[in-house]
């Protein structure tokens, strides 16, 4: 499964709250703060929820 690193590049003050749940849900807590996810459905739809407060790019070198 191809994997796709995620990064918080907005802050999440003055957001709704199901955006805020859903961002913590991704595992990010600071802006440029970052994880690797696997390119599942349930993190694709995450992503497009808060597409607007995170960046996303192809870890595909990462482990």
């Amino acid at each position: 499964m191809a994997k796709i690193k995620v990064s918080l590049k907005r802050s999440v003050i003055g957001v709704l709250p199901q955006h805020r749940a859903t961002v913590r849900s991704l595992g990010l807590r600071k802006i440029g703060s970052s994880r690797v996810h696997d390119d599942s459905p349930a993190v694709l739809g995450m992503l497009r929820h808060v597409s607007h407060l995170v960046t996303v790019e192809k870890a595909s070198e990462v482990k």
